[in-house]
């Protein structure tokens, strides 16, 4: 009784024709190919340049819309207030089950979004004897009282104005609250803002996360990213900028962040990165996966990959 082929194991010894292959040659040919389609394409079409978004260009072209988003920085509702890690405590972060994988990393870029994206930012300006008095009231006041500047100007900050080259909101007991935040918005309007929130820590000042932190809690950025179809919900992850579809070869990885329940979580982002962990790890064992292993032999795939071969073949035979 003669023994089942098992086609994933018992590979028969190839025995037909077999001819000289130059795979340097062919690589290098390959190389000179790519190089030249790519660098006549890059040529001929470029990459989008737009210029970076700043703290300057939203004041100025949506002061209102600033102005809200350094009033929540100042209350401690933006999103970068209330993120958890790596920023602050404020949050448990994203989790994984039972695991916060945030809380794990701890904070280690510490942002205290009052302090760092409006005070400290405001005390570093030229002397103003208004902003100095608001400032010393801010810092002598109990944390009751500035819990109330901040309820009573929090009601009247959905009506604010920009008019005059000032904010405007209507009369309420806020105490300090409206200097800064219009002071702030000047600040920001000069271009001033963008320098002070560079970080120093260092001779090059070549970090922008508090920058960009205070513009991601706004929604100018969000809506510069919807008409560049940056968005998340618009494949964003692998668009180029003012391109579309984009970089194909990630789709595998922004497809999750389309369906359900990645859509509607409040993990997505480590729901995702788990599923992609999971999907290449199934990838790197795939040739010691039984039955799957088999799929190409069992399929004959690659009898159409090798037609011309076995055309001959069945010829000479």
């Amino acid at each position: 009784m003669s023994k089942k082929f098992r086609p994933d194991v018992d590979v028969v010894e190839w025995t037909g024709a077999e001819r000289p292959y130059d795979l340097l040659k062919e690589g290098f040919y390959a190389l000179i190919a790519i190089t030249v389609l790519v660098a006549g394409l890059a040529a001929l079409f470029g990459s989008p340049d737009d210029p970076a978004v700043t703290l300057k260009q939203w004041s100025i072209a949506a002061p209102v819309d600033f102005a809200q988003t350094a009033f929540s920085e100042l209350n401690g509702t933006s999103d970068t207030a209330t993120y958890g890690a790596p920023y602050n405590t404020n949050s448990p972060g994203q989790a994984l089950g039972p695991l916060h994988i945030a809380q794990l990393v701890g904070v280690h870029i510490p942002i205290a979004a009052a302090r760092d994206f409006v005070l400290a930012p405001l005390e570093a300006l030229p002397a103003n004897a208004q902003l100095r008095r608001a400032l010393h009231e801010w810092s002598g006041a109990s944390a009751a009282q500035r819990t109330t500047w901040l309820a009573h100007y929090g009601a009247v900050a959905p009506g604010m104005t920009f008019s005059g080259d000032s904010i405007v909101t209507a009369s309420s007991a806020s105490g300090p609250v409206p200097e800064f935040i219009n002071d702030l918005t000047l600040m920001a309007r000069s271009g001033a803002l963008d320098e002070a929130l560079l970080t120093k820590d260092s001779f090059y000042t070549t970090d922008f996360t508090k920058g960009l932190l205070f513009l991601s809690n706004g929604a100018y950025l969000t809506d510069q990213a919807n008409a560049q179809h940056l968005l998340g919900s618009q494949w964003g992850m692998m668009n180029e900028t003012g391109t579309y579809p984009g970089q194909a070869w990630l789709w595998l990885y922004t497809f999750w962040y389309q369906i359900p329940p990645y859509t509607t979580s409040g993990n997505a982002d480590i729901l995702v990165g788990a599923t992609m962990g999971v999907l290449t790890v199934g990838l790197i064992f795939l040739p010691f996966i039984p039955g799957l292993r088999s799929i190409p032999r069992r399929t004959r795939l690659y009898r159409l990959v090798w037609r011309s071969h076995y055309r001959r073949e069945a010829q000479g035979a």
